[in-house]
């Protein structure tokens, strides 16, 4: 039986309306937001639910933070969020691996900007974020502190996000001075005079004490070398042999040699910092990160008696080195990168960046340090310091080359050399060669 044209449309029309309804109900995911925004869907949906990131970090306190914070993540986004952490010879081994495979994980990892930054960018590993960084406004990228920005940046383009700096101070005994009628240190000159002073072997008081180990000595030297007005290198060419360099070298070896405990060349920071803290040294010139291994009163002897100064200035001013120590970088081949930047913009936020920061993680953003709640991790007068010297310095502390391991050993072979007695302008012009075909031989030459 034929069907009446009435009843024909009848059809059709319903057909139609249950197709629309249909469509109202479906559940096809959104859109997934461009870089460097995080406005959810209209549906009200959270913006990447379902997603799953793979982050890598390091065994530090920062690490250990964000974990207790990443449940918060987790439920603003519905991202599902697993983390691993390794110790950093492992972290930097475990990373190599899985990049050079061309792994698309992990897709977040920690890394050491001064270790590693050159390494990774220059081989692809690392997916510059300028376009999520500067896109957003809210995330105010201006908060971070300069040099921590350019210790992050290769090439112009930003590799990574500061989450830990570091700058060079000088630790020193309050009640020493005190005694010996003594002012804190604002020189070089007045830094040797009053490490002389108050080294008394005899009795087990030594005047200065930090790194002397070939390869940890490097990164001290440094602020040495800045403040006469030299560098490890200019441009494409080693420059550790300068009259500059050498002058600020010939200080730092000077003043191990001439007033450092025993065995002073076989101690990194661990062991510098822990007889500084045993109550036998006057002056200690390392990173403001480690100040708790002073004031330990597990730890320490002189936990009241611990100063903190800016680091004294050679002929070219006070030039420490005021870098990021750690940073967080994107995987390049990650598949989920939109998502990968959610997390690194939520890490590196001011209100993440205050909550880790008052767990003695020393952040980079400047606000962080303005605000009372933000130092309250932090002996005053530190805090004080760490501000100023955030306001200056060099963002490096090591030659900034690919092969930095390389480097650190060929340069601290000076100082160990001098130390020892042997002349230290031919111990520079030697490592000086050796150094410009490290540098040559990265380059390709």
């Amino acid at each position: 039986m034929k069907l009446s044209f009435k009843r024909l449309m009848s059809t059709a029309i319903a057909t139609m309306m249950l197709a629309t309804l249909l469509g109202a109900c479906s559940t096809s995911e959104p859109a997934k937001p461009t870089p460097g925004t995080t406005d959810a869907p209209s549906t009200g949906a959270k913006p990447f639910a379902g997603q799953k990131l793979s982050i890598i970090t390091a065994n530090h306190p920062w690490g250990d933070a964000i974990k207790t914070f990443v449940p918060q993540f987790e439920e603003k986004t519905g991202i599902k969020v697993d983390i691993q952490s390794f110790f950093e010879d492992q972290l930097t081994q475990k990373l190599t691996v899985q990049f050079t495979a061309g792994s698309t994980t992990p897709d977040v990892f920690m890394f050491r900007p001064m270790q590693d930054i050159k390494l990774f960018y220059k081989n692809g590993w690392i997916q510059a974020v300028d376009e999520y960084a500067k896109k957003d406004a809210s995330y105010d990228l201006a908060d971070f502190s300069k040099t921590s920005i350019s210790s992050t940046t290769v090439d112009g383009k930003l590799a990574g996000i500061p989450i830990i700096t570091e700058q060079h101070i000088l630790y020193y005994r309050k009640d020493l001075l005190a005694q010996a009628n003594i002012e804190v240190p604002k020189t070089m000159d007045e830094l040797r005079e009053a490490a002389k002073k108050l080294h008394d072997p005899k009795n087990e008081m030594y005047g200065f004490v930090s790194r002397g180990q070939r390869s940890p000595l490097v990164g001290q030297i440094s602020s040495f070398i800045y403040s006469e007005g030299g560098d490890f290198t200019s441009g494409d060419k080693a420059t550790v042999n300068t009259p500059e360099a050498i002058k600020g070298m010939t200080t730092y070896a000077n003043l191990l040699k001439d007033f450092a405990p025993p065995g002073v060349l076989n101690m990194s920071w661990p062991q510098a910092i822990g007889i500084f803290a045993q109550g036998k040294v006057a002056f200690f010139a390392d990173a403001n990160s480690i100040y708790q291994n002073a004031i330990d009163p597990e730890k320490s002897k002189i936990v009241d008696q611990v100063g903190y100064a800016q680091f004294p200035a050679g002929s070219a001013g006070s030039k420490p080195f005021n870098i990021t120590s750690w940073g967080i970088a994107m995987n390049a081949k990650s598949e989920v990168k939109d998502a990968a930047w959610e997390f690194m913009k939520w890490a590196t936020s001011k209100e993440i960046v205050l909550a880790t920061q008052k767990r003695g993680n020393p952040g980079p953003r400047l606000s962080i340090w303005e605000n009372p709640e933000g130092i309250t991790a932090y002996p005053q007068q530190l805090a004080e310091v760490t501000r100023e010297t955030q306001k200056g310095g060099v963002d490096h502390s090591l030659p900034q080359i690919k092969s930095v391991t390389e480097a650190r050993d060929i340069v601290g072979s000076i100082i160990q050399k001098a130390i020892s007695g042997e002349d230290i302008k031919a111990a520079a012009d030697q490592a000086n060669q050796e150094l410009q075909a490290l540098m040559d031989k990265d380059n390709g030459k």
